[in-house]
């Protein structure tokens, strides 16, 4: 070494440059089917990786409340209306945003899955609005959740067209096409297909929520505005005002992302369970600039109540699911309370689904339909709601006819208010009904229940079971009740005790009853019905494992 002047060798730093910090990405881990890369570019990629590096670990604390919620009522808490929110409640002055374009008159709505044939269905029907059902309507397989991605492109676009494997074509022919709705999945549902890594290098499954939300709104926003309403959206299974905040800031981090004003997206809020029917006010305050109305979920709802109070007593046990009617006066204090709440704030007010649905080649089984659903929409009409949702495009002439007859040329009922409503948080968990469990209800259940989840995990998510529409929420309750039975020690009318043996009875007399075919799905799907409603955990939701288990490619 050389001295220096000074007789000290100097010293030599070198500089360590840091390994670059890694960028959040989401990776896709699954087959290309046709015309996937356009859907799956890497610009909405970059997109949905942002919106996970910003709202992934919020949406793990939401679903960690949502736990410890239902621990507490399981404990004895009852829910009530928070305290420390009565200051929203009692506050008169502020508004929501309301209807967007296109969403002013909403009498009557088409629920369904977005496959191209029911894409096209639906905006032919002549319902106002239609809610393309990305959730309880479609089974998550990776095919219907790209593909349907694909139809709503297409549609928006005006370019669908469809074939059918026995050459029947389908063409969007309607002049006036209905307002589309989207509905993502809820936050409890994951995309195993897609991965996110975050700055760290952890990697876990992308949110089916906002995957679904992500992909519709990058893609379609600006053609939407463009097409003279705007970018909508159903938001399902919130338990709180809290998971609202978390969705009105993913609606305007994207608005900002693509450069679209504040208040452009527009969200109906599906009150469709318990959690949430205790605030509403709430819910609409925190997504006040985005919000639309709200949406009484029924089926859902039934399921929220029997999932919080599943170990509660015998005082919290329904009866047989075709006993739990909209005029039951727990769901009367419900569905009440929501159309005061939306009205009270200028929010609109959305009924639910009747499951009844027609039968073309049972003109019995129509008339019945028809009879049920008009007395449903009378109701509903008649409580002040300014819409409600069908299944099947016969019905939309019935639901009309009772809205108009309250509406007239009124394209809504925003401004009626329910002051004589009176809701008292014990009104909404007295869910006495005073109905026996019949032999029937539990073989229905079963029965129900095996053949849903058979259709979902071949990839069909709303399925005419007996004549009636079922979906996801619909086979909850079967399943959850066959639980909770089982749990409380409930009886059918005879006194015979519904046990996991009793049931299992009726698994294999189901399998005996249905007509095997190849390819059938019964075997999986008696597993999990085992699974989720004879084991002593219980699943918060079925699909959790169903999806899994057997609608992951490459499992």
């Amino acid at each position: 070494m050389t001295p220096t002047a000074t007789g000290i060798a100097p010293t030599t730093n070198t500089i360590q440059t840091p390994p670059p910090t890694p960028q959040p990405k989401i990776e896709v881990f699954a087959k290309l089917g046709p015309r996937y890369d356009e859907i799956l570019t890497p610009e909405a990629l970059s997109f949905l990786a942002a919106l996970h590096h910003r709202f992934a670990g919020r949406r793990h604390d939401r679903l960690s409340d949502r736990m410890h919620r239902r621990f507490e009522i399981g404990k004895g808490h009852d829910p009530t209306f928070r305290a420390d929110t009565a200051h929203i409640r009692d506050d008169a002055d502020w508004r929501v945003a309301g209807a967007g374009p296109g969403l002013e008159d909403r009498r009557v709505e088409i629920t369904g899955p977005t496959d191209p044939k029911m894409t096209i269905n639906a905006l032919n029907s002549g319902a106002r609005v239609w809610l393309a059902d990305q959730e309880d309507a479609t089974s998550p397989t990776w095919k219907n959740v790209i593909e349907g991605q694909l139809s709503l492109y297409d549609a928006i676009r005006g370019q669908l067209q469809f074939t059918s494997p026995e050459g029947k074509e389908y063409r969007v022919t309607a002049e006036r096409t209905p307002t589309i709705v989207m509905r993502p999945r809820g936050w409890h549902l994951v995309e195993q297909h897609m991965q996110f890594t975050d700055r760290s290098g952890r990697s876990m499954a992308a949110s089916g929520s906002l995957v679904d939300f992500g992909l519709y709104f990058f893609h379609n926003a600006a053609q939407l505005i463009e097409n003279g309403v705007g970018p909508y959206f159903y938001i399902a299974k919130l338990e709180s005002s809290e998971e609202a905040k978390l969705w009105d800031d993913i609606f305007t981090f994207s608005e900002k992302y693509i450069g679209i004003p504040h208040g452009t997206i527009r969200a109906t809020v599906l009150i469709e369970t318990l959690p949430a029917a205790f605030e509403m006010e709430e819910i609409l305050f925190e997504m006040r600039d985005h919000i639309a109305g709200l949406n009484a979920g029924r089926w859902d709802y039934i399921f929220s109540i029997i999932k919080n109070y599943r170990g509660r007593g015998a005082r919290f046990v329904l009866p047989d699911r075709s006993e739990v009617t909209m005029t039951v006066p727990f769901m009367r204090a419900y569905t009440e309370l929501l159309v005061k709440t939306c009205h009270k704030r200028g929010a609109f007010a959305i009924g639910g689904m009747s499951a009844f649905i027609p039968n073309r080649r049972d003109p019995e089984v129509t008339a019945m339909a028809i009879e049920k659903v008009s007395a449903d929409k009378k109701r509903e009409a008649g409580d002040g709601f300014d819409g409600t949702w069908v299944a099947h495009p016969d019905l939309i002439p019935t639901a009309k006819a009772e809205f108009d007859a309250v509406l007239g040329d009124k394209p809504n009922q925003v401004d009626r208010q329910r002051d004589d409503v009176h809701v008292k948080a014990a009104d909404l968990i007295d869910v006495h009904i005073g109905r026996p469990i019949t032999a029937k209800g539990v073989h229905d259940n079963v029965s129900v229940g095996i053949r849903y989840i058979e259709a979902w995990l071949r990839g069909l998510g709303a399925v005419a079971i007996d004549n009636l529409m079922e979906d996801a929420a619909t086979a909850e309750i079967s399943r959850s009740q066959i639980w909770q039975w089982i749990h409380q020690d409930r009886t059918i009318e005879d006194g015979t005790p519904i046990t996991r043996e009793y049931v299992e009875g009726l698994i294999t007399r189901t399998l005996e009853e249905v007509t095997r075919f190849e390819g059938d799905r019964f075997d999986d799907a008696a597993e999990i019905f085992r699974e989720v409603a004879l084991g002593e955990d219980f699943p918060a939701f079925l699909t959790l494992p169903a999806y899994s288990k057997y609608l992951v490619d490459g499992q």
